[in-house]
């Protein structure tokens, strides 16, 4: 059945929000003040989910998808609204969640963090399938709600060089004997080498190794192999490129990586919020301060850099030894220390045998930091937290316990725009402790 709706709003996911009836329906394609049809394709008591068929009456935000492939690739949902227009609906989903799940409200909403809208994503796992009816192997992202591969043969999002290797790709993939055993292929650009990392399930024949050398010459990428988990990926060919590593200029600091590692995915957005997290902490010497959830140090060098003493807690081991070596890299060794502890797990009395911080900086994966935040004491506690968050719902939530029970004031948050053309919202909180 084909509905008519005026579409009020777009929820976390970047669907368009109508009612009819009393039932919410959510609709894909769809922006707000738009008059749309739209066609149901899942029916609960409660709510609906439809796609749009036809667009009644255009918001003026609306604009023409850059990407042909727009629409079945699931990798984007919003470039049909204007890159502004994008920024300013995810601060609202950031100022709905912390008002609706956290009670509570900034002091001052931070202007937004933003860069450039396209070939910003230098990282990206890309989905391998053979599929006959379309004509063979398909190298992608999914499709929109679906586990199948779009057939697409570019990518605007990913940077250039790698966007246009995509049909490249799938030649080369054709190619191989091990075709049907090869799912997914890992995207990793740094500053000087773009690496593609190769899940395999069976061993490659020489004929394979003989192409993927020839392949990576010839489009000047590393290839790395993975026959297994994360930490069996290796180097294959060639061998002498420089490390893989991002750079933040501004505090004469790289960071080098594994392809497998986490880091952020657009590297220009992530040295502006850097700049801004070090801004709101404001470290200095003579601080003793800890970075929970460091990874490969990419704010505890920054921390350190400006003077302070700093404790990197990680939960992954490999990544506390990968933010050691960048301090000693650095020359930041004597002001950081590194510790391997499960963060999810903590309880008051081993947050304490850390000892006491003035300060704290939080960077949680989309799960949020609530058992750390719970386990803060009514006393010692460090007077200042910034909170970086890649989930404005666990940040609200994280948020409601800091101000409502520990006594901190949420004193400023705004959203970097991490992702365009997504409705992932990464967002920045700075907390201060009542006097």
């Amino acid at each position: 059945m084909t509905l008519q709706l005026r579409i009020e709003s777009l929820d976390q996911e970047g669907r368009g929000v109508a009612h009819r009836d009393g039932k919410a329906i959510f609709v894909d394609g769809a922006l707000t003040g738009e008059l749309v049809e739209a066609e149901s394709y899942r029916k609960k008591p409660n709510y609906e989910l439809a796609q749009v068929t036809r667009i009644i009456e255009a918001s003026p935000y609306r604009v023409t998808p850059r990407c042909r492939w727009f629409g079945v690739c699931g990798g984007c949902t919003h470039q049909h609204l204007h890159a502004a227009a994008q920024v300013a609906a995810k601060q609202r989903v950031l100022e709905d969640c912390l008002r609706h799940i956290g009670k509570v409200t900034p002091e001052v909403m931070l202007s937004p963090i933003h860069g450039p809208t396209w070939g910003y994503r230098c990282r990206a796992r890309l989905s391998v399938r053979n599929v006959p009816r379309k004509g063979g192997i398909l190298v992608g992202f999914h499709e929109r709600r679906s586990s199948y591969v779009a057939d697409m043969l570019g990518c605007e999002v990913l940077p250039p060089h790698i966007g246009r290797l995509l049909p490249e790709l799938r030649h080369l993939v054709a190619g191989l004997r091990i075709r049907e055993r090869l799912p997914q292929i890992e995207v990793a650009v740094g500053e000087a080498v773009s690496v593609l990392i190769l899940r395999h399930l069976e061993p490659l024949s020489p004929a394979d190794e003989a192409r993927l050398r020839e392949f990576a010459e010839q489009h000047g990428v590393q290839v790395w192999l993975q026959p297994k988990g994360p930490d069996s990926a290796h180097p294959f060919h060639p061998q002498d490129t420089p490390p893989l590593a991002y750079r933040l200029p501004e505090f004469d600091l790289t960071l080098p990586f594994r392809p497998t590692d986490f880091t952020q995915v657009n590297q220009d957005v992530n040295r502006m919020l850097v700049r801004r997290a070090i801004r709101l902490l404001d470290p200095q010497p003579g601080e003793r301060i800890a970075d929970f959830f460091c990874g490969l140090g990419n704010f505890t060098l920054p921390i350190a850099r400006r003077g302070a003493e700093v404790l990197g807690v990680e939960g992954a081991f490999a990544l506390v030894q990968r933010a050691l070596d960048n301090a000693r890299l650095n020359g930041l060794a004597e002001r950081c220390r590194f510790q391997y502890l499960d963060l999810f797990q903590i309880t008051p009395p081993l947050l304490a045998a850390l000892g006491r911080f003035d300060k704290w900086l939080i960077d949680p994966p989309r799960d949020g930091a609530i058992e750390l935040v719970k386990a803060l004491p009514e006393t010692a506690v460090p007077w200042r937290i910034v909170y970086v968050s890649c989930n404005p719902a666990t940040l609200a939530r994280d948020a409601a316990v800091l101000v409502h029970t520990k006594g901190y004031r949420l004193k400023a948050a705004g959203v970097a725009n991490m992702f365009p053309h997504t409705a992932h919202v990464e967002s920045i909180a700075l907390f201060e402790r009542h006097e």
